[in-house]
């Protein structure tokens, strides 16, 4: 491992859609790592009953947004787990240069550093059509797309043979736009950032699922070295 066996930590950026998800699991599966998203890091924490989970919990019953403090008092607690040892994935966190710092100074407290912060880079107009022509069965969930992936019998799902479908009311083509104007705006003072440090990398997005995986693996085993 890196640094006198410090698990290595590495940050997966990238537009809703990308892949980060589906990258992920494959990344916890062959190297160990544990994926961890703000969402999860927080249901985690309110579950455990741990203080900062208490604190989140006041917060988010009151309406309110969870402090970058009480997100960062939850991480240096899921990052103590034993389950954590070969490294973590961070999805969804950071997502401002603020947040960024404080992740900065809470691994330099316990010897971590970001190893990597990986950018899977796709084209938006392709995101828009990826995003916009999704939709599943409404019975079993199989999912389908209008371009790349339609029933055999048209109207008709190829595996449980139910003919109503669904489409997620966000995954439109304005709704898509938005959000990946609003990602390219939070997102590109991270890149300059971790460009900055020296441990940005950007990893095509667009092509085949094994493609990718096969990138991200090698930035990976490069940081786990």
């Amino acid at each position: 491992m890196t640094d006198a066996q410090t698990p290595p930590v590495l940050i997966l950026l990238g537009p809703p859609g990308a892949g980060k998800g589906t990258q992920a699991r494959m990344l916890e599966e062959k190297f160990g790592l544990v994926q961890l998203s703000t969402g999860d890091l927080l249901r985690g924490a309110v579950a455990a009953g741990t203080e900062a989970g208490k604190a989140a919990k006041a917060v988010m019953e009151a309406g309110q947004l969870v402090s970058d403090e009480i997100v960062i008092a939850v991480l240096k607690d899921r990052l103590g787990d034993d389950d954590t040892r070969n490294g973590v994935i961070l999805d969804g966190f950071p997502r401002t240069t603020a947040q960024a710092e404080a992740l900065d100074g809470l691994l330099a407290a316990s010897g971590q550093k970001i190893n990597a912060a990986i950018s899977l880079e796709v084209e938006d107009e392709a995101m828009v059509e990826r995003i916009s022509g999704r939709y599943t069965c409404a019975k079993c969930g199989e999912g389908y797309h209008d371009s790349f992936k339609t029933p055999a019998v048209d109207g008709t799902c190829d595996k449980c043979g139910s003919t109503e479908f669904k489409r997620r009311a966000d995954d439109n083509a304005e709704t898509v736009r938005s959000r990946l104007v609003a990602y390219h705006e939070q997102t590109a003072p991270l890149i300059d950032f971790y460009q900055g440090r020296g441990v940005l990398k950007e990893v095509p997005a667009m092509g085949a699922i094994e493609e990718i995986a096969g990138a991200l693996n090698a930035i990976v085993g490069q940081a786990k070295t």
